[in-house]
């Protein structure tokens, strides 16, 4: 293999792999009440308040199955009011993932008999996903702070290993 061939090939796996790096990066799972999860005890208002939900996030509800579950509203009235006869969907398995596919204000409540009226409810917004981030807590690292949890840090290597192993 020539020269320019080896750069070719790495150039062509570069712009393959680069933006799915990239993608992978930029979305974030959000436990919904951080470590506490979706509970009535938790403020999520306020938690929701502290993050930034971008288009192509998800929202990962973990509570007790059974127990609680997971009704998104489709309005401010429902939610207000605490009007659970008009969701839009209902989840109850306990570690349910919503993906945040659109800019705009999405409403959730629990759908267990009086829980809503005792605040377990949340409002959140997404914005587009070239937003600014949630800046970083000062006990996360600076690579926590950037990389999502889930994010497969291999990755980050790939394309030196594709380069070592292509020249």
């Amino acid at each position: 293999m020539s020269l320019m061939e080896g750069m070719c090939k790495i150039f062509f796996v570069l712009i393959i792999v680069l933006p799915l790096i990239a993608k992978q990066v930029s979305a974030t799972q959000h436990v919904v009440g951080g470590s506490q999860g979706w509970k009535e005890s938790v403020d999520l208002n306020s938690w929701a308040s502290a993050q930034t939900f971008k288009v192509g996030d998800q929202l990962v509800f973990k509570y007790s199955s059974g127990l609680h579950s997971v009704v998104e509203l489709g309005s401010e009235t429902a939610y207000k009011n605490c009007d659970l006869g008009t969701s839009l969907d209902s989840k109850n398995t306990g570690n349910d993932v919503v993906k945040l596919n659109k800019v705009g204000t999405r409403y959730f409540a629990c759908g267990t008999l009086g829980h809503c009226d005792q605040g377990m409810k949340m409002k959140i917004t997404t914005v587009a996903g070239n937003a600014p981030s949630t800046p970083a807590s000062d006990s996360d690292s600076s690579a926590a702070a950037f990389f999502p949890r889930s994010f497969p840090t291999f990755l980050l290597f790939s394309p030196l290993l594709i380069l070592y192993f292509l020249l």
